[in-house]
């Protein structure tokens, strides 16, 4: 099989099921912008040297897939079996969530995303992920997707940031809070 088929030459390309969508289309949007947070998160895991941490983001990165393959099709396609995304699913983020806020001071300010490669790497992932969240919820008003999609999406980007808080304490970074002037 080639990786080129000369088919989307003309700005098109197939959704899951077949039809042809032009690449502006908000499920391709939606769904490749989901593929560069999944390229991001790839990123981030080849900087963690937290065995669990990367068991997390193995575990995310396989959700991002599933997501990626549901706005990938249209209700009228849906006689074919994708995998799941649960409430489980989504649980697991908030007790990760937990977990690294146990270890961390309470935040008192805003923190400047930086201070090591790593944290910011956890705010590329934050900030495309809620760009990715923002695609869905224009999706969502223009065509029908399963809600647990953007429940997902949006504890996500709150497990990045705290992702980049904990490892800030991991690293012996200190954060640096916003201060307005």
């Amino acid at each position: 099989m080639k990786v080129y088929t000369k088919k989307g030459d003309t700005g098109e390309t197939a959704l899951l099921g077949g039809r042809r969508v032009s690449k502006s289309h908000l499920r391709i949007e939606a769904y490749g912008t989901l593929d560069e947070l999944n390229a991001f998160v790839g990123l981030l895991r080849d900087h963690i040297e937290l065995p669990n941490t990367v068991k997390e983001l193995l575990d995310i990165q396989d959700r991002i897939f599933t997501i990626g393959s549901h706005l990938a099709m249209e209700k009228e396609d849906s006689k074919m079996k994708l995998p799941d995304i649960s409430e489980t699913d989504i649980t697991n983020l908030e007790n990760w969530i937990d977990k690294m806020e146990e270890e961390l001071e309470p935040m008192r300010n805003f923190v400047l995303p930086g201070g090591h490669p790593t944290l910011s790497y956890c705010h590329v992932c934050r900030t495309i992920c809620r760009r990715v969240e923002r695609a869905a919820v224009t999706l969502a008003h223009e065509e029908s997707i399963n809600k647990l999609i953007l429940s997902y999406i949006n504890r996500l980007s709150d497990y990045f940031f705290m992702l980049g808080r904990f490892m800030a304490k991991k690293l012996n970074v200190e954060e640096t809070p916003w201060q307005p002037k």
